[in-house]
């Protein structure tokens, strides 16, 4: 009878701890700085595009495009943060995995349109661009798309 006990009591216990961790763990890897589709536009003080030398015809092209595209990510951004708490909720209460599956097939569609939408405004920007902010832009986007430090890059040239 003791020995049964004791092994409940045990088995009890690494449930706990490995539920702990597991979301412990979740924690870490949701919360870590993630390289998204909206930090490809911006370069902390103002966006991208302001580094690439445009007129002002280009700019008045662009500024409400980006202000726009800016607005409509971070509305998409503040719902996957709703839904992203909702499942660690769910995931605590042990909700059926069922419920479970269908948040997150919510969570991917919402991830399918953000990538979408990065897409299409790229499209957009780079029908306002000459042949050589084009190649600028695109050479910006990869220095920041694989940029791993603390801050972005300065970029040189441009009137804003």
């Amino acid at each position: 009878m003791r020995s049964n006990l004791l092994a409940g009591i045990l088995i009890l216990s690494l449930a706990v701890n490995a539920a702990v961790l597991g979301t412990l763990g979740y924690h870490y890897f949701t919360k870590q700085p993630q390289r998204d589709s909206v930090t490809c536009f911006s370069t902390g003080d103002g966006h991208l595009y302001q580094s690439l030398g445009l007129t002002d015809g280009q700019l008045e092209k662009m500024e409400p495009l980006a202000h726009a595209f800016h607005g409509h990510i971070a509305e998409m951004k503040a719902s996957m943060e709703q839904k992203k708490d909702l499942l660690i909720d769910l995931l605590q209460r042990g909700e059926d995995l069922d419920r479970v599956d269908a948040l997150r097939r919510e969570m991917a569609i919402i991830q399918d349109t953000i990538q979408k939408e990065v897409i299409s405004h790229i499209a957009d920007i780079k029908k306002i661009l000459n042949s050589k902010q084009q190649e600028q832009f695109f050479s910006l986007m990869r220095q920041i798309m694989t940029y791993t430090g603390t801050s972005l890059p300065t970029p040189s040239g441009g009137n804003r």
